[in-house]
C-alpha cells in the first residue's frame, strides 16, 4: 500500500540542540532532494550538502542521507536531514519544505504508522517502540526493546502457527479421512497440542502484573495516621520538596507522587492523606482518595511514630495486600524502636534507616532473571485477546460433543483474536488510538 503524499517533520526533539533531523517520507522525497539539495545522494551514503529554498536561497548545510524504498524505516522512499539546531534554522528549513507541492506537514505517529501498513513492523512492535521513546529506567527500556524488536510478536506468530495447523489437519480428516496419508487420530495428536497451547497462554498471562510493574511502575503506597512523616519520607526520597510538611494534622489533602529509578524498574511513590476521622469535608475528600490509592497499590508502607502501636492493621482498616510497617522519627529521643513489630525504622532527618527500606522495596520488585522475562504482555489489549484466545481454545477442547467443524470453528476465532494482538487481522479501529500516542517526526 503506497501513500499518495509525502510527509515531513522535525523528528529529533526540542530546540535549540547541537543537531536537529528533519524526516522526509512518501513518493516525491527524491524530487524533494533534487530541489532543496540539487541531487539525490548515493543510497544510505551521508553526503555534505548545502540545502536551499525554492528561491535558491542557502538555509544551511548539512549531511543529507537517502534510503530508497522498501529498504526504509516506512517502506516507502524515505530521507533525513541533518542540520544545525537553531530555531531559525529550522525554521526556515521547514517552511521551504511546507512551500512544496505534494508535501505536507506529518500527523502524530505516521511515519510508524506508514512502516506499519506496509508490513516493516506489526503492531506490537509499533507499541513497543512508543515504549522505547518513553522509557525512563533500564528495565523499561529492555522490555520495550524486546517488544519493538519483534521478541514479542515471534512468539505469538508461532503460537498462530500452531493454530493453523491444528485446523489444517482437521479439515483434512473431515475431507479426505478415506484416504491412507490422512492422520487418522484427531483426538490424539492435535487436542492434545492444543492443550499444551492453552497452558503455554495462561503461564503467559501470568505474567501480565509483572510486565505492568515493568511498564508503569511498581505502586507503592505511604499510609498512615496524620502526622507520622508520610510527606517527610517523601520529600526525603524525591531529595526535593514535593509535600508540604507542618505540624498540623491533615497538612496533606491529596494524592501527591515521584518518580524513582530503583534497581533499574519505575518506583512510582504516592504520598496520601492521613487516615482519621475528620469533619473537614476537603480532608474527608483526600481520604477516600488516599482508600482509592490503597487498592490500586502493589506495596503499601504504613508508617507511625508510636513505638507502642501493637495493631498496625487498625492504622489502615481492610486492606489485605503487600505491606511494609515503618517506624518513623527514630532520631528523637522519646522513640524508642528497639521492642517494637516494626519492619523498617527510619529517620528522614538523619537518614538512618533509608537505605534499609529502598532494599525491602526492591525486594518487591520482579524477578526477570529469566531468558524468556522480558516476552511479557503489558496492554491490556493484550491481555484482553489472550483471554480470548485461551477462552475458544477451552470451547474446542471442551465440545466433545460437538462436530469436528464447529471445534474447527473455534480455533479459527482464537487465531482470529491472536491475530488481532500483532496486528494481522481486524485492527482498523486501533490504529487511531495507537498510533496517536507517538511524538510529531516518529
Amino acid at each position: 500500500m503506497m501513500q499518495q503524499d509525502t510527509i515531513f517533520a522535525l523528528s529529533s526533539g526540542g530546540l535549540p540542540s547541537g543537531v536537529a533531523v528533519i524526516r522526509i517520507s512518501g513518493p516525491a522525497t527524491g524530487a524533494v532532494l533534487e530541489t532543496i539539495c540539487g541531487q539525490i545522494p548515493p543510497a544510505r551514503q551521508a553526503t555534505l550538502l548545502s540545502i536551499r529554498n525554492r528561491n535558491g536561497e542557502r538555509l544551511d548545510r548539512g549531511l543529507v542521507l537517502f534510503f530508497p524504498g522498501p529498504a526504509s524505516f516506512t517502506g516507502e522512499d524515505s530521507a533525513e536531514l541533518q542540520v544545525h539546531g537553531g530555531r531559525a534554522t529550522v525554521k526556515a528549513i521547514l517552511d521551504a519544505l511546507s512551500d512544496l507541492p505534494l508535501l505536507r506537514a506529518a500527523e502524530a505517529g505516521e511515519f510508524s504508522r506508514r512502516a506499519f501498513l506496509l508490513g516493516k513492523m506489526d503492531l506490537v512492535a509499533v507499541e513497543g517502540l512508543a515504549d522505547l521513546i518513553a522509557a525512563e529506567t533500564e528495565m523499561q527500556r529492555r522490555l520495550a526493546a524486546e517488544h519493538a524488536s519483534g521478541g514479542l510478536s515471534r512468539l505469538y506468530e508461532t503460537w498462530a502457527r500452531r493454530l493453523t495447523h491444528a485446523r489444517a489437519m482437521i479439515e483434512a480428516e473431515l475431507d479426505f479421512s478415506d484416504e491412507d496419508d490422512v492422520p487418522g487420530s484427531v483426538a490424539t495428536t492435535i487436542w492434545h497440542d492444543m492443550t499444551e497451547l492453552r497452558q503455554e497462554i495462561i503461564n503467559h498471562l501470568s505474567g501480565a502484573d509483572l510486565g505492568e510493574i515493568v511498564r508503569d511502575g511498581l505502586k507503592v503506597v505511604i499510609a498512615g495516621p496524620p502526622n507520622a512523616g508520610k510527606s517527610s519520607l517523601l520529600n526525603h526520597l524525591a531529595r526535593r520538596d514535593v509535600a508540604i510538611v507542618t505540624d498540623i494534622p491533615g497538612t496533606t489533602r491529596d494524592v501527591l507522587h515521584v518518580d524513582l529509578d530503583l534497581g533499574g524498574f519505575a518506583v512510582r511513590l504516592y504520598d496520601t492523606a492521613g487516615l482519621r476521622d475528620t469533619e473537614d469535608l476537603i480532608e474527608q475528600e483526600g481520604i477516600r482518595r488516599a482508600r482509592r490509592s490503597l487498592a490500586d497499590a502493589h506495596l503499601v508502607l504504613l508508617l507511625s511514630d508510636c513505638p507502642a502501636v501493637t495493631d498496625w492493621q487498625d492504622l489502615i482498616g481492610d486492606y489485605t495486600g503487600a505491606l511494609l510497617r515503618i517506624g518513623t522519627k527514630s532520631d528523637r529521643s522519646d522513640r524508642d524502636w528497639r521492642k517494637s513489630s516494626a519492619d523498617v525504622v527510619i529517620s528522614t532527618r538523619t537518614g538512618d534507616g533509608i537505605a534499609t527500606l529502598l532494599q525491602r522495596i526492591q525486594d518487591h520488585l520482579p524477578d526477570l532473571s529469566m531468558a524468556l522475562a522480558l516476552a511479557l504482555p503489558t496492554r491490556r489489549r493484550h491481555i484482553e485477546s489472550l483471554q480470548l484466545v485461551v477462552a475458544e481454545i477451552s470451547r474446542a477442547l471442551e465440545s466433545d460433543a460437538l462436530e469436528l467443524d464447529i471445534r474447527a470453528e473455534h480455533l479459527r476465532s482464537a487465531g482470529q483474536a491472536l491475530g488481532r494482538i500483532t496486528g494481522r487481522v481486524d485492527v482498523e479501529n486501533l490504529l487511531d488510538v495507537i498510533f496517536s500516542e507517538f511524538c510529531i517526526g516518529k
